[in-house]
């Protein structure tokens, strides 16, 4: 009998089994496994396995692919949530948020509040990249923004800090992430969670890593995250926040929404979304 030799894994084989392996373990929690810590034990400890391996085998400093300009799309897609509804937020957009000014504060040494102008008089980086959605489309887009680690300098990053947490203007409904169905308006129930996301700081330092407020050489549009959303070009789009109000630097997700790192996270998502 001939054995039929394999072709060996390439970086994207490899990526897409680790992910792959993640999501089955995601799609068997059920309460039986939730109840038995053994199990949980091993879930963890696979997430943890699916991140060491994309950070060993991507590198520190891999960079997300760059685009020209005839590779942009006519009009750039939306992903989540399109229209705050947050009585606060509505009231910044009304004056073109002349008012907005970003916290950063947690474990840092200097708390900063930034307006878009402070944003704007940093070096600014621009950028062509692909979003690629976790519900499997993509798009093209030119970006504008000031450099996440320009912000963090600047406020000082303390030694017990391990995670950059981004809290946001828009309300979700706190249920099952089937239930909610990206580019709907966000909810105007009293019940809303505030949306949130997290890196650590591997991706915070990433020269990639943008505080976004233009696309398309135009304003970020509401609908794509104005006045600031992050761009985190070697995640998947749910990683990377829209209508930022506050950055916190922190030692650990546990005092903050369900513990889990992020919005879906909480919900079941994986933390580290590489691609």
């Amino acid at each position: 009998m001939l054995k039929r030799k394999l072709a060996p894994l390439s970086r994207r084989g490899l990526l897409r089994l680790g992910a792959g392996a993640g999501s089955l373990l995601l799609a068997g929690c059920d309460d039986s496994i939730s109840e038995n810590p053994r199990l949980l034990d091993f879930v963890g400890k696979a997430e943890k396995l699916t991140y060491g391996a994309q950070r060993l085998i991507l590198g520190r400093d891999a960079l997300a692919p760059e685009y020209s300009e005839s590779d942009i799309a006519a009009e750039f897609r939306a992903n989540g949530s399109t229209s705050p509804s947050d009585a606060a937020y509505r009231a910044l957009a009304k004056n073109n948020f002349a008012d907005w000014r970003l916290e950063v504060g947690g474990l840092v040494g200097t708390p900063l509040k930034l307006s878009l102008a402070d944003l704007r008089s940093l070096p600014a980086s621009t950028q062509i990249t692909r979003h690629d959605c976790v519900e499997g489309w993509s798009c093209i887009g030119k970006w504008t923004g000031a450099p996440l680690s320009e912000v963090l300098n600047r406020a000082g990053v303390l030694p017990r800090a391990k995670f950059v947490v981004f809290h946001c203007a828009d309300l979700l409904t706190d249920g099952d992430p089937d239930d909610f169905e990206p580019g709907q308006s966000d909810s105007t129930d009293s019940g809303g969670v505030a949306y949130y996301e997290s890196i650590d700081f591997v991706d915070a330092y990433h020269p990639q890593t943008l505080l976004a407020y233009g696309l398309n050489d135009q304003p970020l549009p509401v609908a794509n995250g104005a006045p600031l959303r992050l761009r985190l070009g070697r995640q998947l789009g749910y990683k990377m926040a829209k209508y930022i109000m506050r950055i916190e630097l922190v030692a650990s997700f546990a005092q903050i929404g369900g513990g889990k790192g992020g919005y879906w996270e909480d919900l079941g998502y994986e933390w580290y979304a590489g691609i």
